[in-house]
């Protein structure tokens, strides 16, 4: 089993930066595929990005590319969301997975396990 805990959601106004991050515990982090997914009130959970085993591989949703960037550490155990010039559409509930599988994936059903959510809300 794998225990996901984000952290560092908030009230940005639009424009404006934040930075999630997931905590992960209870196996092996570096063989771990891991994303962000987020939804918004009355709308499908939608991906955000990936980002492979060592980090070297990453993926992007084309309406966050150039503006978010993912990255993990996996000697803390950490996943990252740094998201920049954020908009009122990118206000959602974030939620940081995981996925046993070899390879990044923009899938939400190739992840097995997810964390409890992190709010975000930009301000216009």
């Amino acid at each position: 089993q794998v225990q996901l805990v984000e952290s560092g959601g908030g009230l940005v106004q639009a424009g404006g930066s934040l930075r999630l991050s997931c905590a992960a515990s209870g196996r092996t982090f570096s063989s771990l595929t891991m994303g962000w997914f987020r939804q918004a009130p009355g709308k499908e959970r939608e991906f955000v990005a990936t980002i492979g085993w060592g980090g070297g591989s990453t993926d992007y949703a084309d309406s966050v590319k150039g503006r978010f960037t993912i990255s993990r550490d996996n000697v803390k155990n950490t996943m990252y969301l740094q998201m920049n010039s954020l908009k009122p559409e990118d206000a959602a509930i974030y939620y940081c997975a995981a996925s046993r599988q070899y390879g990044i994936t923009r899938e939400v059903s190739r992840y097995d396990y997810w964390g409890q959510g992190a709010q975000v809300t930009v301000s216009s």
